[in-house]
């Protein structure tokens, strides 16, 4: 048992699917027999959670990683006591909820610098309660590079045989477009074939996509292509990369998805996740739900291992029972591959 790595479980904004999921999760012992996972976060709403839907665990509340027990039913949690049950209300904005998911968060961070926990995984939050606690982060990548002082980084969305890595993230269309150049397209592609190598990924291969329709057809629809993506694609070629681009994000992503290209290279946010989306998000329409929601989102280029949920609070759910840990299990399992190649 003391040869396996110790994950770090945030619980998310406590008013979300966040700890319903990480409970869930962690009832599936098969996660017991490759990693010790730890819960950082409120005992009590874990606790309040396992009571409310009546699952089969118990709560082991701890204040030092050294007293965990890591025993399958007996859920321990580094417990941060930071949360009013009393004025706690699942699916609400709060700067309470804000505060005690961004703690969780914070705590994780110290605990992996530390190198007291072997790698972090982190439940969903709620930017707007974050920012109304006082913490003006646009995200959890963003949280992550400021304390551990990271400036070259980016988000790896894994979900099957679909890796897509993204040159911007969480600014405005306007925004990205001007972000398109030549040296982060570099980086990201760099960032990207390590993190391949880590995930155990065969396939080298990287597509880059096109930021203009059709890739800009030539510079009719746009520049992009031929003042920063083509000459980033020449560079990476020269550095030894098996690279191929700029090529139109609707062919580029069709030939992913089955496994053409090891890793893929997106420009902006939404060009990565709505195809990622589409791949692992299952709705129902019959019963308004989702039955399913898979993939994993990594930050690579830490210095410290940190996967994810890829979807959010969930607010509309929270606290009835029917959340999916899916997506979780697959984060926790990544973490536990990438502590492997450390």
């Amino acid at each position: 048992m003391s040869a396996l790595p110790i994950i770090g479980i945030t619980m998310g904004d406590p008013a979300s699917i966040g700890p319903e999921i990480a409970i869930k999760a962690l009832l599936d012992q098969n996660i017991y027999q490759t990693c010790r996972p730890l819960l950082v976060g409120s005992a009590k709403v874990f606790s309040h959670i396992i009571h409310l839907l009546g699952l089969e665990a118990t709560i082991n509340p701890i204040k030092s990683v050294k007293d965990a027990q890591f025993q399958f039913g007996q859920i321990d949690v580094y417990d941060l006591d930071n949360v009013d049950m009393d004025t706690l209300r699942f699916g609400e904005i709060s700067a309470m909820c804000g505060e005690a998911s961004f703690q969780a968060v914070k705590t994780v961070i110290e605990l992996a610098l530390a190198n007291e926990i072997d790698a972090t995984v982190t439940g969903p939050i709620n930017k707007k309660s974050i920012n109304e606690a006082g913490h003006h982060f646009a995200g959890h990548t963003e949280i992550y590079a400021h304390y551990t002082n990271t400036k070259k980084y980016a988000m790896l969305l894994v979900e099957d045989k679909l890796k897509v890595i993204h040159v911007s993230t969480h600014v405005s269309l306007r925004q990205a477009c001007d972000l398109v150049k030549k040296e982060r397209i570099l980086q990201v592609t760099e960032l990207l074939h390590t993190g391949m190598k880590r995930l155990g990924e065969t396939n080298m291969r990287i597509g880059i996509a096109g930021l203009n329709p059709h890739a800009g057809d030539s510079g009719l629809f746009g520049t992009e292509e031929a003042e920063d993506i083509a000459p980033a694609v020449e560079e990476a070629l020269r550095l030894g990369y098996e690279v191929e681009g700029p090529v139109p994000p609707d062919t580029l992503f069709a030939k992913a998805a089955t496994g053409y290209y090891g890793g893929v290279v997106a420009m902006y946010h939404d060009q990565g996740h709505i195809p990622f989306k589409l791949t692992g998000f299952r709705w129902n329409a019959e019963k308004g739900q989702m039955d399913s929601v898979k993939g994993v989102n990594i930050t690579l280029g830490l210095p410290i291992i940190r996967t994810s949920v890829d979807h959010g609070t969930a607010f509309e759910i929270a606290g009835k029972g029917i959340a999916s840990p899916d997506a979780m299990t697959l984060a926790i399992e990544s973490a536990i591959q990438l502590s492997k190649n450390k």
